[in-house]
C-alpha cells in the first residue's frame, strides 16, 4: 500500500511521454501544445498522443503559460446566485467562443469588502484576462493592481467606463426606468420593486430600483422596495402581505423572480393584471408561457462571439474596436 500511495503522488511528466513515445520532450511539447511553427510528422504525433493518453499526462498549464509568455485564463467574477438562465447561457457560449482562440474562462465567486481587495484575490491567479459582469467592481484602482500583476487585458459591462478598463456600456438603471415607465403608462402608481436577497444580486438590483426611483421622483408615482428570497416561503410570505402595501404595480427584478411572484399572488387570490401589473426582465423562453404572458425587458447584449473577439484582441495588442452598449428593450404582454 505504501509503493501505491507513493506512486499515486508522483505526477506523470512530459519526461515520461516522451520516453514512452520513443521521442524527445521539445517534441512532445510541440505535439501537445500545437505548436505551428514545428513541424511534426502524423506518426509522431499519433504516438506521442498514444502515450500520453496511456499515462494519463495532463499538461501543466502555468508551465505552458511561462513557455508562451502569457497566461491563457480569462478569469470571470461572478457569485453562483447572481448566474441566471439568461447569463448562464451567455457564459457557456462564451466558454466556448473563447476556446477557439485556446483560453479558458473561469468563474470567480469569492466574496470580497471591497474592488480593491477583490482585484488582489484575482491578480493572486495572474490570469491573461479579467471579464467582470458587475463592473462596480472593477474601477481605476482594481485596474492598476491588475495591470502591474501582468493581467493583459480588463473588460467591463458598467454604466461609464474606468481608467485602463475596456467598457461596455451597461446600465441598470435604464431598466428600472423602462420597467416602471411603462407600469406608470398602464396607469398604475403605487409600484413595489421586487429586491432578490441572495448574495451577489444588489449590484445589479440597487440600480434597478434606483431607475425606479428617478421615474417616480418625476410623476406621481410611488416606489416601495420589497425584500425577497428566491424561493417559495418567501415569496408567498410577500404576497400575503400585498395588501397591506397597497401596490398596484411590480417590477420583479428579472423573469425569474416575477415567474415567483406572479404564481403566489394568483394563489392568494390577487389578479394580474387586474389589481397588480407585474414586469420582469430578460425575457426568458419562460416569459411567454406564464399566465398571464409576462411583460418583460429583453437585454441586447453584445454576442458572445463579440466579445471573445474583443477579448483576443485585448490580449494580442492592447486595444479592441468598441462593442455596442447593452440596450433595454420593452417587451409587452398580458401581465402588465
Amino acid at each position: 500500500m505504501g509503493i501505491m500511495a507513493r506512486r499515486a503522488a508522483t505526477a506523470v511528466t512530459s519526461a515520461d511521454v516522451a520516453r514512452l513515445a520513443g521521442v524527445s520532450r521539445a517534441t512532445v511539447s510541440f505535439v501537445l501544445n500545437n505548436t505551428q511553427a514545428h513541424r511534426v510528422s502524423e506518426a509522431t504525433r499519433t504516438k506521442v498522443l498514444a502515450a500520453a493518453d496511456t499515462l494519463g499526462y495532463v499538461p501543466h498549464a502555468a508551465a505552458r503559460s511561462l513557455r508562451a509568455g502569457r497566461n491563457n485564463l480569462v478569469l470571470i467574477p461572478a457569485a453562483v446566485s447572481a448566474i441566471g438562465r439568461l447569463v448562464s447561457g451567455w457564459i457557456d457560449d462564451l466558454h466556448t467562443e473563447l476556446e477557439r482562440y485556446g483560453y479558458t474562462a473561469v468563474l470567480h465567486a469569492g466574496r470580497f469588502t471591497d474592488p480593491g481587495t477583490a482585484a488582489r484575490a484575482w491578480a493572486e491567479l495572474r490570469p491573461g484576462a479579467v471579464l467582470a459582469l458587475d463592473g462596480t467592481s472593477l474601477g481605476a484602482a482594481g485596474a492598476e493592481v491588475l495591470r502591474r500583476a501582468g493581467v493583459r487585458a480588463l473588460m467591463a459591462f458598467a454604466p461609464q467606463p474606468a481608467e485602463g478598463v475596456y467598457t461596455v456600456l451597461f446600465d441598470d438603471r435604464r431598466v428600472g426606468v423602462l420597467a416602471a415607465e411603462h407600469l406608470v403608462a398602464r396607469g398604475r402608481r403605487r409600484l413595489g420593486v421586487v429586491m432578490p436577497r441572495e448574495r451577489g444580486l444588489s449590484a445589479f438590483a440597487e440600480p434597478r430600483l434606483a431607475g425606479a426611483r428617478s421615474v417616480a421622483a418625476r410623476t406621481t408615482a410611488t416606489v416601495t422596495p420589497l425584500e425577497m428570497e428566491y424561493t417559495h416561503a418567501s415569496a408567498a410570505e410577500l404576497a400575503s402581505g400585498w395588501a397591506e402595501h397597497g401596490l398596484d404595480g411590480a417590477f420583479a427584478y428579472n423573469d425569474e423572480y416575477a415567474a415567483l411572484l406572479l404564481h403566489v399572488l394568483r394563489d392568494a387570490g390577487i389578479d394580474v393584471p387586474g389589481e397588480v401589473a407585474v414586469v420582469g426582465c430578460d425575457d426568458l423562453v419562460t416569459a411567454a408561457l406564464q399566465r398571464p404572458a409576462l411583460t418583460t425587458i429583453r437585454l441586447d447584449v453584445p454576442s458572445a462571439a463579440q466579445v471573445a473577439a474583443a477579448l483576443h484582441d485585448l490580449i494580442e495588442t492592447g486595444t479592441a474596436a468598441p462593442l455596442p452598449a447593452v440596450e433595454p428593450v420593452l417587451v409587452r404582454r398580458e401581465s402588465a
